[in-house]
């Protein structure tokens, strides 16, 4: 008797229109939640604008690759076959990465090179990508093409990176903020070609909204971090609660209303017209939205470390707060601008307030700082939520 087999399961699978967030893309997010935590850690304890910048650098880093994993597993199934498997590659080499973000910038004594190993596992991560991808696109020589041109940029970048590992804290800053510029700028223009390919705008839009709720949740998981070892107390207790009333508004501002009405202007395009918007408004519209959010969180975790200290706020907590704040604003509006082409007064003038508010915040005390940011957001809310009632 013969036994009938059915045809084997294609390596990669192409998804459609109606394609969603898979759980396996939710459980890869979780070593970007443990890297955004170190980074994080590492610009607080440098308690510098040199350290912010150096973790925004490796935000920088950590958000092209969480990207480009993310456009891949809109072009084919994430949990099947090959894609499966180069993830999982991806994500032991992402959390090599997380792991040596302390070491990123100083080398610690002894053992390996911190920033050449975050070097050589970041590369390995967007290597993976790429080749995966190029099987993915089998039988799409456009989108084939665009990623034989997409090596260029990454390859001169990657010398860059290299080049900074093996140089001295201040030179790896400018190599490292130059292979940014190199790889983001390339990237940037040879997508005006068109050839990336745009399968479902739904679960492009649902992945930029979980990766939201990473952020957010970092603001959260700061305050725990500034307040372990730390008796219970009122202030304590008020600067948890304002800490979170924070993050809830943060999250209230992008999925009331801003994440739907952008999800459903991209699914209204087509072609071209939607793998650009996509491109500049997600991939590289959305990086200061989600830089401004892990600066808040690192100024909310100063608020709540030093609470009952009796001491001031202090410029480094106030600026990284009330700038966080500042810069989430002005990205909500640059992704307006992109999406629909219209400008939110509201949105620039709490920005406004809050830049100007903060030399006075850091010189009062710190239960302030989140008061005053609570204030200003809850005001914005309510205008939002007036003007567009009839869109919600």
């Amino acid at each position: 008797m013969k036994v009938r087999r059915g045809k084997p399961r294609p390596a990669v699978r192409s998804t459609g229109e109606d394609h969603r967030a898979t759980p396996f893309e939710l459980f890869f997010d979780l070593v970007y939640v443990f890297a955004v935590t170190q980074i994080t850690g590492h610009m607080e304890r440098e308690h510098s604008a040199g350290g912010v910048l150096q973790g925004l650098l490796t935000l920088a880093l950590l958000w092209g690759t969480w990207s480009g994993y993310t456009w891949l597993g809109n072009h084919s199934r994430a949990d099947e076959g090959l894609l499966r498997a180069g993830m999982v590659v991806a994500m032991a080499a992402m959390f090599v990465v997380a792991l040596t973000i302390p070491e990123a910038w100083a080398e610690g004594p002894g053992g390996l090179s911190g920033p050449l190993v975050l070097v050589v596992a970041y590369l390995l991560v967007r290597w993976v990508h790429l080749t995966v991808y190029a099987v993915a696109a089998d039988g799409d020589p456009g989108l084939r093409r665009q990623i034989a041109i997409t090596w260029l940029p990454l390859l001169a970048s990657a010398a860059l990176l290299v080049s900074g590992a093996l140089l001295g804290s201040w030179a790896r800053v400018l190599l490292f903020g130059v292979a940014l510029v190199v790889d983001w700028v390339g990237i940037y223009f040879t997508t005006r070609h068109g050839h990336w390919r745009l399968h479902s705008p739904a679960h492009l839009t649902e992945r930029h909204g979980l990766f939201m709720i990473v952020a957010i949740g970092e603001s959260v998981v700061a305050i725990g971090v500034g307040a372990a070892g730390q008796p219970i107390s009122v202030a304590l207790l008020l600067a948890a609660i304002l800490g979170i009333a924070v993050a809830v508004c943060l999250w209230w501002l992008y999925f009331d209303v801003v994440s739907r009405a952008a999800a459903h202007r991209l699914g209204s395009l087509r072609g071209e017209r939607r793998v650009r918007l996509a491109v500049e408004a997600y991939t590289y519209g959305h990086f200061p939205i989600i830089a401004g959010i892990v600066l808040t969180a690192l100024g909310i975790e100063g608020v709540v470390a030093h609470v009952d200290d009796g001491e001031p706020l202090g410029v480094f907590s106030a600026l990284a707060f009330y700038g966080g704040v500042a810069l989430y604003l002005v990205g909500h509006l640059l992704f307006r601008f992109r999406m629909h082409h219209t400008f939110g007064p509201p949105q620039l003038m709490a920005a406004c307030a809050l830049l100007a508010v903060a030399p006075v915040a850091a010189l009062l005390p710190p239960l302030a700082g989140p008061a005053g940011v609570v204030a200003v957001l809850t005001a914005l809310i309510v205008v939002e939520t007036r003007r567009y009632a009839g869109f919600r």
